[in-house]
């Protein structure tokens, strides 16, 4: 995993757990890798990414069943849904309508550019 300078690491392996829930490759209730695992698999300290586990541990969608390992919770998908949306929503949004206006797209040019990429996926 190559990261950047513009998000702390936890945060950027956080991305990483939820773009692999909400593109189905995790389900609830399925074992993630160990502490350990992820820090080999993705070359950082442990201790990086137990902070990410706690994180997720707080926002309830990862728990730990003592002396077993790390899953995800039944209803990981709709809490991660839910907190990206929200994120999305609160960080990113303002910075995209404030280009739109500068750029002075209108909604119709938008929803058309929209299609065209939602058709390629």
């Amino acid at each position: 995993m190559e990261f950047n300078n513009n998000k702390a690491i936890y945060l950027q392996i956080t991305d990483l757990f939820c773009e692999e829930i909400l593109l189905k490759k995790w389900n609830g209730g399925d074992r993630i890798p160990s502490v350990r695992e992820m820090a080999i698999n993705i070359e950082v300290n442990p201790n990086t990414v137990m902070r990410t586990y706690n994180y997720l541990q707080e926002k309830d969608i990862i728990f730990n069943k003592r002396g077993i390992g790390y899953f995800l919770s039944e209803d990981a998908y709709k809490k991660t849904l839910g907190m990206r949306k929200d994120e999305f929503i609160k960080k990113e949004l303002p910075a995209i309508f404030k280009t739109i206006k500068l750029l002075d797209i209108n909604f119709e040019d938008l929803k058309s550019l929209y299609n065209k990429y939602d058709s390629k996926q």
